[in-house]
């Protein structure tokens, strides 16, 4: 097998053919999935490797007391001699890890061949193919934990570990000090513990993540932001928890945490810094300084780690394998998030230039994975992954019955929050032949006013009440995220026209369960908001293009900008990513302007934020890129697009200017005031009455809604997979 390994004395760096761990009673054999590199930890030990040998003792004058201490019991010679052997030896690297589990020894019965276990330990977890694992360092992975995220197990316990030592009460303001993985995993873990959160970095890209992960404000210690924050959120009397994260020589982090904590507060380290306490400021302020020791309790004792032996749970609570347990499972319940985290996934064959690139500084990451492909399949996710495009079921009722004539189409409304009520409702309230029936809402105000405003015959919180109204001819479906596909099956096993609101389903069981819906009413008439095929600007722009001959080139550019902390689009766990939820917007564009439904999809993600790269291929050899991002300036068009083909160019500025480029000339440009940018609401809008009034088919057939919605999807299996993922037809 394949292993990770440095010599010390030399600070070479290798991957070297080394023999498989045998299995022996008391732990398992792990084939590795993801491991995670420490961008702190295994870092300063890279670094210090490629010291002289004067710079290794002056980094670590711990071990130059242990020499010298040798030196006096066994004299210079033997001590010399060992010392040199010792350093010119390869020491593994690595401690975080997740993989699958490939043998089992004797005395283990809570995991078995076969199942996904995150992995501790810098003896245990390596960055190898496989590692021998002991009870007690090990934790099965709950299902549904993506296992590129339960990599982070380790590193999650050590900021748990710090967070309890701080014993963090509800309404206290802590400040996070040092915003690397260990401090973004701490403000996660203090904020879900309803923890006010003050961060500081020198890093203006590390305080921009951690204020969207969860912290009040974050800056760089050396401003007026931080004292500025601390002082706003506790009212002048200082911080009750400081959480020392940061690494390096400088004794500045300890010398801020006095000068920002209340009287008697507490002052936790957990990274490796300067620890020269000024006396005064610590003495006069009577400050608690602890440490956290690494994973929990039973670091660093054997007879816990090799032996297997717990601690009982009614004397310590928290040990280093219950807090690996506890963190994955916030992990899965959406309570911690660390996708955003992932900077960069390399191959485990790259291991030796990854190291370089961060070692150099080329590659700036808070989290870097190894990914070992050919485990990706059993750690379910396969190396060439595919999602599946569902058939769509044959219901024969692509169209139906027409309406009388001079009836109105009465519409009931499941959900009336910001968009709804904003660029929904206001057209469809003063359109001919329609009739706003019913309103439907979880909250009895909400429901009243929108009746009020919009003129709905009635309101109401009985959503059962209204899909049993045989009066009711469609529903439209403008709630979160999460509910759109329970809601929208309901709808149609009811036998109503739907409208619903991108995305159609966050999973590929949500749309199978959607489309269950329709094979079994027979009831196909459905619509998703995708209404920006329907802008009058972008119809005219793609008329003057014309029709292609060859392959087409797209280029979509999303500057989606941030959204306010505490936003539900933020509340991944539940209401899927960002790009899950408004993805589907910009797929259908690309697919509407190439005529196509894609075959593949490919993403990348920018380290630390949510700003991606897709790719979409078509079956004709054409692409789309879409570039969606939130570190852009709020100032610039929010999307902007370019279709090349054929010697020709369509260029769209925001729905406000669109120009077709032929022969070296634009051949065609048109432009609108920004207040008058149409994205094509009221189209679509009255192409889906249209359709209900007169039973013609829905504005945009179910298959292109359904290959939209499987290609969102794949998105985030392609993100987790790192290849790109193929859109299988079921026909």
């Amino acid at each position: 097998m394949k292993q990770v390994v440095q010599n010390y004395k030399s600070g070479e760096l290798a991957v070297l053919d080394v023999p498989v761990p045998g299995c022996k009673p008391g732990g398992v054999l792990v084939r590795s999935a993801y491991s995670l590199i420490s961008t702190g930890t295994e870092l300063m030990k890279v670094s210090e490797a490629g010291m002289s040998m004067l710079g290794k003792a002056r980094s670590r004058p711990d071990q130059v007391a242990k020499v010298m201490q040798s030196v006096a019991t066994n004299g210079l010679p033997a001590t010399y001699r060992k010392v040199m052997g010792k350093l010119d030896s390869y020491t593994p690297l690595g401690y975080s890890l997740c993989g699958v589990v490939e043998q089992v020894g004797t005395g283990i019965d809570d995991v078995k061949v076969g199942d996904l276990v995150a992995c501790a330990g810098n003896e245990h977890a390596l960055h190898a193919e496989l590692n021998w694992v002991p009870k007690n360092l090990y934790a099965r992975v709950p299902d549904g934990l993506a296992p590129r995220h339960a990599a982070f197990g380790t590193v999650g316990s050590i900021a748990m570990q710090g967070v309890r030592q701080g014993e963090p009460q509800l309404g206290e303001v802590a400040l996070v000090i040092g915003l690397g993985l260990i401090g973004q995993l701490v403000v996660q873990l203090l904020a879900a513990s309803g923890v006010r959160v003050v961060g500081a970095d020198p890093d203006p890209v590390r305080c921009e993540l951690a204020e969207r992960l969860g912290a009040a404000a974050c800056g760089d210690p050396a401003s007026a932001a931080v004292e500025t924050a601390v002082a706003e959120l506790t009212d002048g009397h200082g911080v009750d928890q400081v959480y020392l994260a940061a690494g390096g020589g400088s004794n500045q982090p300890v010398e801020l945490a006095a000068r920002l904590s209340r009287d008697r507060g507490r002052v936790v380290d957990i990274g490796k810094c300067r620890l020269d306490l000024p006396w005064n400021a610590y003495y006069e302020k009577e400050l608690d300084v602890r440490f956290s020791r690494s994973y929990g309790p039973g670091r660093y004792d054997p007879e816990y780690e090799l032996e297997g032996r717990d601690y009982p749970i009614g004397y310590i609570r928290w040990t280093e394998r219950r807090n690996l347990a506890c963190f994955l499972d916030l992990l899965a319940r959406g309570s911690v998030d660390v996708e955003p985290l992932v900077s960069h996934i390399a191959d485990f064959d790259d291991a030796v230039e990854t190291y370089q690139r961060l070692k150099d500084g080329e590659l700036k990451a808070v989290a870097v994975l190894f990914r070992y492909p050919e485990q990706h399949e059993e750690a379910g996710e396969a190396q060439a992954p595919a999602v599946t495009v569902p058939e769509v079921p044959r219901s024969g009722r692509a169209s139906a019955p027409a309406r009388p004539a001079k009836a109105p189409v009465r519409l009931a409304f499941v959900g009336a929050g910001n968009y709804a009520t904003s660029m929904l409702l206001p057209h469809l309230a003063q359109r001919e032949g329609v009739a706003l029936s019913t309103v439907v809402t979880t909250t009895a105000l909400s429901a009243a006013n929108a009746k009020r405003k919009f003129g709905f015959a009635e309101a109401t919180t009985d959503l059962d009440a209204v899909l049993g109204d045989k009066s009711i001819d469609a529903v439209f479906v403008v709630t979160r995220h999460s509910s759109h596909a329970e809601l929208t099956r309901r709808a149609l096993l009811a036998g109503k026209a739907v409208f619903v609101e991108k995305p159609l389903a966050l999973t590929q069981d949500e749309l199978a369960g959607v489309l269950a819906a329709v094979e079994e009413s027979g009831n196909d008439r459905l619509q998703v908001g995708f209404n920006r095929r329907f802008a009058p600007l972008l119809q005219e722009a793609g008329k003057r293009f014309g029709v292609r001959t060859g392959p087409a080139s797209l280029r979509y550019l999303v500057n989606a900008g941030r959204l306010q902390h505490g936003s539900w689009y933020l509340q991944q766990g539940t209401e899927g990513s960002r790009f899950a939820g408004e993805g589907g917007h910009f797929i259908d564009t690309a697919s509407w302007l190439l005529q196509a439904d894609p075959v593949s999809v490919y993403a990348v993600a920018a380290g630390g934020n949510e700003d991606l790269q897709v790719v979409l291929r078509y079956p004709d050899g054409s692409t789309a890129t879409i570039s969606y991002v939130t570190t852009g300036s709020p100032g610039f068009p929010k999307e902007t697009l370019d279709l090349v083909a054929d010697g020709k160019v369509l260029r769209l500025d925001d729905f406000v200017r669109a120009a077709v480029y032929d022969a070296g000339r634009k051949r065609w440009v048109s432009s609108r005031l920004p207040k008058a940018r149409d994205k094509g609401q009221s189209a679509e809008l009255a192409a889906f009455v249209r359709a209900v009034r007169t039973g013609g088919p829905m504005p945009v057939p179910l298959e292109s809604l359904v290959a939209t919605t499987a290609a969102t999807l794949a998105v985030q299996a392609a993100l987790v997979g790192g290849a790109p993922v193929t859109l299988a037809r079921t026909r």
